[in-house]
């Protein structure tokens, strides 16, 4: 057991090694590509108006952190997800379980469900801006557009899955309505939309990001928008960069809030065990 473990550790201090190399290797060829050491000084500039140059990226990834710049772009960003993600559960929670459990309207709502599951909502953002202006506003509502999906189907699959056993053991218990929808629907349900979080959240920030690009004041999607305007390729891939590891600290949240929500879940191989 002891000898499975530290062959574990070893595999992922290698995996990490690799990984450092890769990113390394990568920042190599990107740093010797626009700069005048291996190639003419006319190629390399070049090569920098269109993929910029790394030092510089960090320079301004640096100085926004430094200056404070970044902080109030971040956090509207961080508040239009959060809404987003919130509002596009509850809907989807709600909705999904109405539907589920009402056949008739089900049926009825099935056509149109589909064929707005099946639009691109991204081309909403416009609308959305007209509506709601370019505040937080029409982020969230773009947002809530691609969260509402993913957390609806999620809850009406979830409902479906219910044993016929358990709600006819219930049922012959003298369980009411009420009863069958609390102690039964509703954690089958939410055990689903919690199995789903890594998806709902990284819509939602999806939503917020490309809604501040298409049009808004803030944001860092608004930082690339604005860097994109005057040609600044180095402001533009540091707003990718903060983004990229600012979704990773989402997930990194997201996998602790699951791991904790998801405790009463056997994992994989001890189901298997079983």
């Amino acid at each position: 057991m002891r000898k499975r473990s530290a062959d574990a550790r070893i595999s992922r201090g290698r995996l990490a090694l690799y990984q450092a190399l890769l990113v390394g290797t990568l920042f190599a060829f990107w740093y010797l590509m626009t700069e005048p050491i291996l190639i003419s000084e006319a190629s390399a500039k070049n090569t920098a108006f269109f993929f910029g140059r790394p030092l510089q990226v960090i320079k301004v990834v640096i100085e926004w952190f430094v200056g404070g710049k970044i902080y109030p772009h971040l956090a509207i960003t961080l508040w239009e997800t959060l809404l987003a993600f919130a509002i596009g559960s509850v809907l989807g929670l709600t909705i999904g379980l109405w539907l589920a459990l009402a056949p008739t309207a089900s049926a009825i709502a099935e056509p149109y469900i589909t064929a707005f599951n099946a639009m691109p909502r991204v081309i909403l953002a416009p609308i959305f801006a007209v509506w709601f202006g370019l505040g937080v506003l029409s982020k969230v509502a773009l947002g809530v557009t691609l969260v509402f999906f993913i957390v609806f189907f999620n809850v009406y699959q979830g409902v479906k899955e219910v044993s016929p056993v358990v709600l006819a053991n219930a049922r012959m218990l003298g369980a009411s309505k009420r009863q069958l929808l609390r102690y039964i629907y509703l954690p089958s349900a939410t055990s689903w939309v919690f199995s789903s979080l890594h998806t709902s959240v990284g819509m939602a920030f999806v939503g917020a990001v490309v809604g501040e690009y298409l049009g808004s004041a803030r944001g860092v999607g608004y930082l690339i928008l604005q860097a994109e305007g005057v040609f600044d390729i180095n402001t533009v891939i540091a707003g990718i960069l903060v983004l990229t590891l600012f979704a990773l600290l989402l997930d990194f949240a997201v996998t602790k809030i699951e791991a904790r929500l998801l405790v009463w879940r056997p994992k994989a191989a001890e189901a298997a065990e079983l």
